[in-house]
This record gives C-alpha cells, sequence and structure tokens, in this order.
C-alpha cells in the first residue's frame, strides 16, 4: 500500500577520505569511537586516538593512493541511495540519503536534510548486513544522540540487522557461482572474509559472527558449497576475531591449495578493504604463493541487490 507520509531513509554507512589530505582526520574520527575499539581509560580516548593516526596515516595513504587516491564509499553509497529512490517511487514519497558515521555527510548533515525535506518519518537502514555494537549500535546511537542534540523530533525506526535477507543472499550466491564457473571445473577453496571485532565484544555478547554463520548458511544453501570464514582489517593493540585472511591463504597454500575465491561477506560497497586489502594485496600474496586467485565483485548498486533493500524498507513499515 502506498505510504502518504513523506519518509526519509537513512543509508548508514563507515565513511571514508574522498582524498589523502582527509586521511589522518578520518582515522582520528575511527579511533576516537570506543564502539569500535577502547584505547585506555575513557578520557584518553582521543589523546591515543590521535597519536594512532598520526602513525597510521602514511601507511593509510599510501594504501588509498593505490586504488585512485580516496575512498569511493561515499559514490557507491550515493548511488545506492539514488537506486533505492527509484525503486520506492511507486511505493510512496521517500527521500534516501547517505548518512556516514566517521567522515561526511554525518548524522548532524543528514538529519538537518530530512528536516528541510519535511520528512515525517525516519528509516535508519544500514549497510551492515551482520549487527555489531562497534558498526550498527555505534551508527544508530550517534544518530540518535544527534537528533536529541540538534532538537529534530522526527521519529526514527531501526532496522538493526539483514543477515539472512532473500535477496542479499541470492546476489552473493549468484556471483560465488559465477566465479566458480571462472575456474572451468577445478576444484576451489572458497573463503568468506569479513571485517574483524574485538574478541571482547564477543564475549560481551555482540551477535556479529552468529549474524555471519547465519549468512554463510544461507549462501551454502544455495551454492551447495562449504566455504572457511576469516577475518580482515584489525586496526589496533587488542585481540581481534581471527583467524586472518593472510592467515588462512598461507594455510591453504601450505596444504596444496592451487584455486581461491575469496568472498566479501560483510562488505556490500567497494572500498579500501575490498579494492586494495582484498583486490591487491591477498591477490599479490595468494599468486605469489602460487594459487590463482578470484574474488566477487561489491554489491554497490545491483538492481537485485536494490530490490532487497526495498523490501527490508517496506517490511519496516508495515511494523
Amino acid at each position: 500500500m502506498k505510504t502518504e507520509r513523506k519518509i526519509g531513509i537513512l543509508l548508514l554507512n563507515l565513511g571514508g577520505p574522498e582524498r589523502l589530505d582527509e586521511v589522518r582526520p578520518f582515522l582520528f574520527n575511527l579511533f576516537s569511537d570506543r564502539q569500535i575499539i577502547r584505547l585506555g581509560p575513557a578520557f584518553l580516548q582521543k589523546p591515543i586516538a590521535r597519536f594512532i593516526a598520526r602513525r597510521r596515516a602514511p601507511a593509510s595513504m599510501a594504501n588509498y593512493a593505490r586504488i585512485g587516491g580516496g575512498s569511493p564509499i561515499l559514490g557507491k553509497t550515493e548511488e545506492q541511495a539514488r537506486s533505492l529512490e527509484q525503486a520506492l517511487c511507486r511505493d510512496g514519497d521517500f527521500v534516501v540519503r547517505p548518512c556516514m558515521r566517521y567522515w561526511h555527510p554525518r548524522a548532524k548533515e543528514a538529519l538537518q536534510e530530512m528536516a528541510l525535506q519535511g520528512v515525517r518519518l525516519i528509516i535508519a537502514l544500514p549497510l551492515y548486513p551482520h549487527y555489531s555494537f562497534a558498526t550498527t549500535g555505534s551508527s544508530l546511537g550517534d544518530l540518535r544522540r544527534t537528533a536529541a542534540r540538534l532538537g529534530i523530533n522526527i521519529p526514527i525506526h531501526e532496522i538493526l540487522a539483514w543477515p539472512d535477507e532473500p535477496a542479499y543472499v541470492d546476489c552473493l550466491a549468484e556471483r560465488i557461482l559465477t566465479k566458480v564457473r571462472s575456474f572451468g571445473g577445478k576444484q576451489i577453496q572458497v573463503v568468506y572474509s569479513a571485517h574483524s571485532l574485538p574478541v571482547q565484544y564477543i564475549r560481551e555478547g555482540d551477535p556479529y559472527v552468529r549474524h555471519l554463520q547465519q549468512t554463510i548458511a544461507a549462501i551454502e544453501a544455495r551454492t551447495a558449497m562449504a566455504g572457511t570464514l576469516c577475518y580482515q582489517s584489525r586496526s589496533g593493540p587488542v585481540e581481534w576475531l581471527g583467524p586472518s585472511l593472510p592467515e588462512v591463504i598461507t594455510a591453504l597454500a601450505r596444504e596444496g591449495c592451487a584455486n581461491l575465491l575469496v568472498v566479501p561477506i560483510s562488505f556490500v560497497s567497494d572500498h579500501v578493504e575490498t579494492l586494495y586489502e582484498i583486490d591487491i594485496q591477498c591477490r599479490e600474496m595468494a599468486e605469489g604463493l602460487g594459487m590463482r586467485f578470484a574474488a566477487t565483485e561489491g554489491l554497490n548498486a545491483d538492481p537485485r541487490f536494490i530490490a532487497g533493500l526495498r523490501n527490508l524498507v517496506l517490511a519496516a513499515l508495515d511494523d
């Protein structure tokens, strides 16, 4: 049924620096968030974050330079927003915009635009399929705090997770099967790579790993192929979920694996983790160890994936 209210949809994502001179302040924003990583006592979080950002910036800038000089994540998220807005045009009056956690447009900018557009209800749709305190939880908390600080009283409906959303799973499964066919019938090893998380969060009840396992189970029910789960993008002096993707590649090479397919399972938009860490760094590593390497492409604005986001929005309105 077509809705009569003007509804705003905020696509919540991490964000990323678009230019090399933005890398250091972006890293500072990232490491300042205690929901991402707890750096000593709370009063030392920002001083330590500033120190880490300064130390890590040169290496991060080099990585961004290898993918064109900045993160494409804002452009990809804007494309997803336009596509979703178009997909919803027959369902009512919708305004869809990105809302980034650590770079622009941040919650303040996104909420102010929603208010100027005359939106009567906001649906917060995280582009993180799997809930974690450090991603969806942090983004939603920031959104609530910012709305309160600005005095914006538009109701916000929060979508928390969608690990087995059918269109999302189908897109991943089809990409896997397409890549498998490219190996010409040879035996391959499927490796699912997710963004790592401090182990302490799982001990405290974070459902992230359970959600990842839900997605993998749903994919494997469609592909009939078993895979291995590993993690990437560790970023601080704490114990992180493992094994890491490089560790798994090394172990598979020792076991004689000849063909490797990496599936970035927790990333729905191309950015430095997929374009550099997987497509460049891990590809070079695997090929150097004698393996044939392939990775599935990002979902980005695939029409089937956008149809899945539309389903999530309409289900939220039914709720």
